[in-house]
């Protein structure tokens, strides 16, 4: 089973209320069996949303709160959500202070991506789950 980022399959979850519809995840879930779930929207945060990147350890949105928790709470609902469905491989959202699976804005609102892993990648990495990300299949 694979997990797919909602904002990639057409959801209007992401930061600014749209989406990163993607033809070529659609294309390659062809035939596949897989879920979709975003850990930002599970978390209860809105869309539309301030956008939030990672600095440090800790997740900020372009005002400066920390949205830690929050984000934290998404990817351990992700988790949850893996694990109840039998997922052993993700499709996750590249650069996303979430999703992000090999890199993520440096948390200066600048658009400079750095190496790193969003808060729910890590996690999933960390439970043996396989990443890619959009990019990964057009490689």
């Amino acid at each position: 089973m694979i997990l797919v980022s909602g904002c990639l399959l057409g959801i209007n979850c992401k930061y600014n209320g749209g989406n990163n519809d993607n033809a070529v995840v659609h294309k390659f879930l062809e035939g596949k069996e897989y879920v979709v779930f975003c850990p930002e929207r599970a978390s209860g945060l809105p869309a539309p949303r301030l956008p939030s990147e990672i600095r440090g350890d800790r997740v900020y949105s372009k005002a400066g709160d920390d949205v830690t928790e929050e984000f934290q709470s998404g990817a351990e609902k992700a988790l949850a959500f893996c694990r109840a469905h039998g997922v052993t491989q993700a499709i996750l959202k590249a650069r996303s202070p979430s999703c992000g699976v090999h890199a993520v804005y440096d948390g200066t609102f600048s658009g400079t991506v750095v190496p790193g892993m969003g808060v729910t990648a890590r996690l999933l990495a960390d439970n043996g789950i396989a990443l890619m990300d959009e990019e990964d299949l057009i490689k």
